[in-house]
């Protein structure tokens, strides 16, 4: 059976699955001094930190459309393809009740997976698809079955390196923005019913990398040899190095992917980040 595989651009997903043949990127908007840009289309993640560096105004993001996914669909479709689309957060962006909206406008085999995550999280759904599509013989309907059955494994911890563009985006007060950046404290985030939280916080950037695998070990009954990891980062490559290395001494997993926090995360969070996520 012929499946397509279509995440939007919420999803950060390591190069090696970006060049599935059988999957495609839904980009988002993103608006940066007045002018619009397709994420991850009109230019790579090197090129969107520098400009969110540079930028005077916060970039804005908006979400993937309907005609987006429509489009998409019916091409697909047309081609006799199952679709499966995975979504950033429904709790976070408007872009899954786009893709519902299409796929119920469409005639044929469509479905919609919200991952209630962001940025690695959600991509470790598509990377759990690329595996079975690769080495099972199940149908779309199954997959995303087994996709929802491995919902609680998937686990996402991050650390935006400045709390500026948190507080710019509203997401946090100004008064703990302030607060935190004074004391130099860096939040530790994950998601929960598809939205961010603070869990820990560190003081300074030299523990940040133990104390990501430290939580992911914990979140895992330190066993991870059966979990697939992804680890992520920014503009930050030192920063990055650390957790590299960290994640080499310490964890034993089926496997370990490396990808880079997009426009969409990084819109919110600033371009210095790291990143962990394990799923089954």
């Amino acid at each position: 059976m012929n499946i397509k595989v279509l995440c939007d651009s919420m999803c950060d997903i390591p190069e090696e699955i970006k060049e599935k043949d059988y999957l495609e990127i839904i980009p988002l908007t993103i608006n940066i001094d007045g002018k619009e840009y397709k994420d991850g289309v009109d230019f790579t993640k090197e090129e969107f930190y520098h400009i969110l560096k540079t930028s005077e105004n916060l970039p804005k993001t908006s979400q993937a459309t309907y005609m987006q996914f429509k489009e998409n669909f019916e091409k697909y479709v047309s081609e006799g393809y199952d679709v499966i689309c995975f979504t950033g957060s429904s709790k976070a962006s408007g872009t899954y009740q786009s893709a519902t909206m299409a796929k119920n406008d469409v005639d044929g085999n469509v479905y919609v997976f919200d991952t209630l995550f962001l940025s690695l999280g959600s991509g470790q759904y598509v990377i759990k698809a690329c595996e079975l599509i690769e080495e099972t013989d199940l149908s779309a309907k199954e997959i995303v079955d087994k996709l929802e059955e491995i919902r609680g494994s998937v686990n996402l911890f991050f650390v935006p390196f400045t709390l500026d563009y948190l507080k710019e985006s509203g997401r946090l007060p100004s008064v703990v923005s302030f607060v935190g950046n004074m004391l130099n404290i860096k939040p530790i985030c994950t998601m929960e019913d598809g939205k961010s939280k603070i869990v820990s916080k560190v003081r300074g950037t030299k523990q940040i990398a133990s104390k990501l695998v430290d939580m992911i070990l914990e979140a895992n009954d330190n066993d991870l040899e059966s979990k697939i990891i992804t680890i992520g980062y920014g503009s930050n490559e030192s920063d990055f190095e650390k957790l590299k290395e960290e994640v080499a001494k310490r964890v034993k997993a089926k496997k370990v992917f490396i990808t880079r926090g997009g426009s969409c995360i990084c819109s919110h969070t600033g371009p210095e980040i790291l990143a962990i996520s394990s799923s089954s």
